[in-house]
């Protein structure tokens, strides 16, 4: 079991009782390994990553101005360029309704990515649930989405195959391919950052100086690009169930 982080630890002490009483009130499977202490380092790490975004997001809110800019909305604004930018290169027109949320998915999986690099705290995808969450997250979209532009039926035809008589094989592998991406989505994400906190860990604990700052860099190198990878592969499973016809 990991150790307890001390900011864990603060939130138990402060909502442990209440989150504990109303995981009681749930079946069995969801009942706190630890009553004492129901909150996990996992879970602390989002809620903590999720105030840091509030915080940031108001601080930018109250900053905002078209005359003189400051670095701080710069940097939001070339995000939601980018962001914008790739979804209109991979999906084509009527892409702005889907820009909110996949921008969140992106930043909030940086954040919970980088937040491990700072001494005392974890990264909270290093914890298979959390990217397994963020997974199933990204599946329920797409989908929700292709069955929103559609139609149950239109949608359906994705299934079937471009020949009626490979239809009945076809649904098959579609459906094991659909399902296979929660999977997908979820190692990915979840190894690359867990085996990057053990690598850098690993390393601070033996050399506490000038090499493991490298395997810090490589490891915000990492953080980056998973971040990018979760967000591009929603993009393109959402391309694919938006569009009319494969």
């Amino acid at each position: 079991m990991h150790e307890q982080l001390w900011f864990t630890a603060l939130l138990n002490k402060a909502l442990g009782g209440p989150v504990n009483a109303l995981l009681q009130k749930l079946p069995d499977p969801f009942h706190p390994a630890n009553p004492q202490a129901p909150i996990t380092n996992a879970v602390a790490m989002e809620m903590l990553v999720v105030a840091i975004l509030i915080a940031l997001f108001f601080l930018i809110r109250s900053r905002l101005t078209v005359e003189k800019p400051g670095a701080l909305q710069h940097t939001m604004e070339l995000l939601d360029e980018f962001v914008r930018g790739t979804c209109s290169d991979i999906i084509g027109h009527h892409y702005d309704r889907f820009v909110p949320l996949l921008t969140a998915i992106f930043v909030f999986v940086l954040f919970c990515n980088l937040i491990g690099v700072i001494p005392g705290f974890e990264s909270p995808t290093a914890e298979v649930t959390v990217p397994l969450g963020l997974a199933v997250v990204s599946f329920l979209y797409y989908n929700f989405h292709g069955l929103r532009k559609n139609g149950v039926l239109g949608y359906l035809k994705h299934f079937l195959g471009p020949v009626w008589w490979l239809a009945p094989l076809m649904v098959v592998i579609e459906i094991i391919s659909h399902f296979a991406r929660l999977l997908s989505l979820t190692v990915r994400l979840w190894a690359n950052i867990y085996a990057g906190d053990l690598v850098t860990l690993a390393f601070f604990s033996m050399i506490p100086l000038a090499l493991p700052v490298v395997f810090n860099m490589l490891h915000i190198f990492v953080a980056l690009l998973q971040a990018y990878v979760f967000m591009l592969l929603t993009i393109i499973y959402l391309n694919g169930a938006v569009a009319e016809e494969h």
